[in-house]
C-alpha cells in the first residue's frame, strides 16, 4: 500500500493552511503542540472508546489508583486504601487536596457516581459491578465499597479501566446516562479543557491547571507525580500525514503522536527529530462484525472469513513491509502476555480455497457486506481494503466506504441493516496492555446488547470469563482463559489481524514523554 494523500482540491489546500497558520504562535516554550492520531471530536471517554478520547481524559481527568511499569497498582487521588478481614470491603480514603477546575473540592460522592458510571458501560466495569453489594461512602472524603465476595481483579479494574478509564469527575456530570454523552468537561487533572476554544474536528486547547497538586513521587506510566511543565496544550488536527510530518520537521509542532510508516525513515534523518514508539506494549489489529445483521449474525459466515485472513497481508499494509515493526499472532488474547496462547492455528490457516468453500457452505446468500473505513487513520484505513479485497474473492457482495474516522465512529454506533444506515464490519486496533485478559478484552467479550459495537452475544464465553475471575490458582485461572479463547475462535466475535507498533516522532527538545496508553501530556518538559 502506498501512502495516500487525504486532503483534496482547494478546500483541502485551505484546511491545510489554515492550521498552519493557527500552529505559528507566540510564547513557544510554553506551549506544547501535539498533532493526535485522529480528530478530537467526543470529549466524553465513557461514551466513546477512541484513543484520542481516552488522552483527552488523561489530560483532563484524574484517576483514584494508577498503574506503573510493573504493574503494580498505587494510590493516585486515593491516600490508600484498607481491605475488610473478610475481602470484602474497600475503603477508600482521598488526598487533601483535590480540586475540581470549577474550583469545587472533590468528593467521595463524585468518584463514586463516576464509578458507577463507567462500570455500567465498559466491559472490564461491568463484570467488577456484578460482585458489588454497595457503591457507598464514609464520610465526603472517604469511598467504601462493599463486594458481593472478595474479588481479586477488583481493585485492579478500577486502577486500570479497559478500553474506558475511570475518570473521576464532578456528580452532577456523572449521573449522566452512560450511553448519552456529557456536555461539560470539568475533570480535576493536571490541565482543564479551554471549552471557548475547542473547534471539533479541528483542534483542542488546554491549559495549565494551577490548583492540580502532584503525588510527590516520579512519574510512573499512569501513577505518580503528574507534573504539567507547559502553560498551554494544542492539539491540531492535519489529516494529511505528509503535511503532519512537514510541519514536525519545521517546528511547528513539537510531536507527532502516530507517524504513518513510509514517513518514519524521512524523519530518522532528521537530526533535530528522536523517534519512539506510540505504545511499548504493541498494537493489536482488529476486524470486527456486526453480530445483530446479515450476514454475519451468522457465525458461520464469519468463521468462513476467518479461514481466509492473511495476518502478513495486513500488517505489511501498514509498517511499510518493517518485518521488525509487526509479528503474527494466531491468538485471540495478545501474544506475549499472560494468556495470549497461540491456539488459533487451525482456525486460522490463511486458505482462500477453505474460506470460499465453508462460505458456500454457511448459508450465505449474497446478502450486502458495508465495511466503514477510516482513511484518515493511515494504520487503520489499510486493512478495510484488504479486507474488502479478500470478500470479493472469496464470492461476497462487498462494499467499501471510506470516510473519516469521526465519520466512522459515530456509524458504528448504528445498530440498523446496511441499506438504513448501518455496517457489517470495521476495523480497529487495541494496545496488549488494555486487552490483556478475557475480562479487559472488549472485543472479545459476549455482552451482547450492553457489549461493544458490533454487540456480539455469547453467554457461554460469559460464564467461562466468570469462572476466570473467580479462579482461586495461576493453573485454573489460564485454563479458563484457554476455553474463552477456544470458544471465540468457534464463535468468531472478531479476527485478530495480526501485531504491530506504531512509530511516534517528536523534537529533539522534548524530555520526559512517557511511553504508553495514550498520548500523555505530564511529565513532558522543553530542555
Amino acid at each position: 500500500m502506498k501512502r495516500r494523500n487525504f486532503i483534496g482540491g482547494a478546500a483541502g489546500v485551505a484546511a491545510a493552511l489554515s492550521t498552519r497558520v493557527a500552529i505559528a504562535q507566540p510564547a513557544r516554550s510554553r506551549t506544547l503542540r501535539l498533532v493526535p492520531v485522529t480528530a478530537l471530536t467526543v470529549l466524553d471517554t465513557v461514551f466513546s472508546t477512541s484513543l484520542v478520547t481516552t488522552s483527552h481524559g488523561w489530560t483532563v481527568y484524574d484517576t483514584l489508583f494508577g498503574i506503573n511499569r510493573k504493574g503494580e497498582i498505587k494510590p493516585q487521588m486515593a491516600a490508600g486504601y484498607t481491605v475488610s478481614d473478610d475481602g470484602r470491603t474497600y475503603t477508600i480514603p482521598l488526598r487533601e487536596g483535590l480540586k475540581f477546575h470549577n474550583g469545587e473540592p472533590v468528593r467521595a460522592q463524585d468518584c463514586i457516581q463516576s464509578l458507577i458510571r463507567w462500570s455500567s458501560r465498559e466491559s472490564v466495569g461491568q463484570s467488577a459491578a456484578k460482585f458489588v453489594d454497595s457503591w457507598g461512602v464514609s464520610d465526603d472524603r472517604t469511598l467504601k465499597i462493599t463486594l458481593k465476595r472478595p474479588v481479586s481483579i477488583f481493585l485492579e479494574a478500577i486502577a486500570r479501566g479497559g478500553a474506558s478509564i475511570p475518570f473521576m469527575m464532578p456528580e452532577h456530570i456523572a449521573k449522566t446516562d452512560a450511553y448519552k454523552q456529557i456536555t461539560e468537561t470539568i475533570g480535576s487533572g493536571p490541565y482543564r479543557f479551554v471549552d471557548k476554544e475547542y473547534v471539533s474536528g479541528v483542534l483542542g486547547v488546554y491549559a495549565r491547571n494551577p490548583d492540580y497538586v502532584p503525588r510527590q513521587e516520579p512519574a510512573d506510566l499512569t501513577s505518580g507525580g503528574k507534573v504539567a511543565h507547559f502553560d498551554r496544550l494544542e492539539w491540531h488536527t492535519i489529516p494529511d500525514s505528509a503535511t503532519a510530518a512537514a510541519a514536525l520537521q519545521s517546528g511547528e509542532v513539537d510531536w507527532y503522536e502516530q507517524v504513518q510508516p513510509d514517513l518514519v525513515p524521512l524523519l530518522r534523518r532528521n537530526p533535530d527529530i528522536r523517534i519512539g514508539n506510540a505504545n511499548p506494549s504493541l498494537f493489536n489489529g482488529i476486524m470486527r462484525f456486526n453480530s445483530l445483521q446479515p450476514p454475519f449474525n451468522n457465525p458461520a459466515v464469519r468463521r468462513a472469513v476467518m479461514l481466509g485472513v492473511n495476518q502478513k497481508d495486513y500488517m505489511e499494509a501498514i509498517t511499510g513491509n518493517d518485518s521488525t515493526a509487526f509479528r503474527e499472532c494466531k491468538a485471540l488474547l495478545p501474544c506475549g502476555t499472560a494468556f495470549g496462547r497461540e491456539l488459533g492455528g487451525p482456525f486460522m490457516p490463511a486458505d482462500l480455497g477453505k474460506a470460499r468453500a465453508a462460505l458456500k457452505a454457511s448459508g450465505y446468500n449474497g446478502e450486502k457486506v458495508v465495511i466503514i473505513s477510516p482513511s484518515d487513520v493511515p494504520t487503520i484505513g489499510p486493512f478495510a481494503e484488504i479486507t474488502h479485497d479478500l470478500l470479493v474473492k472469496m464470492g461476497m457482495n462487498s462494499e467499501l466506504v471510506s470516510t473519516d474516522w469521526a465519520t466512522v465512529a459515530a456509524r458504528r454506533v448504528s445498530r440498523e441493516p446496511v441499506d438504513k444506515g448501518g455496517w457489517s464490519i470495521f476495523h480497529t486496533w487495541a494496545p496488549s496492555s488494555i486487552i490483556s485478559t478475557p475480562v479487559d478484552s472488549f472485543a472479545l467479550r459476549g455482552l451482547g446488547a450492553t457489549g461493544w459495537a458490533g454487540w456480539f452475544g455469547d453467554e457461554k464465553i460469559e460464564q467461562l470469563i466468570q469462572t476466570w475471575v473467580v479462579a482461586d490458582s495461576a493453573e485454573d485461572r489460564a485454563a479458563a482463559a484457554d476455553a474463552v479463547q477456544l470458544r471465540a475462535f468457534e464463535m468468531v466475535p472478531f479476527i485478530n489481524i495480526g501485531q504491530f507498533q506504531i512509530r511516534s516522532a517528536y523534537r529533539k527538545d522534548l524530555t520526559g514523554i512517557i511511553e504508553g496508553t495514550g498520548a500523555f501530556m505530564w511529565n513532558v518538559r522543553r530542555v
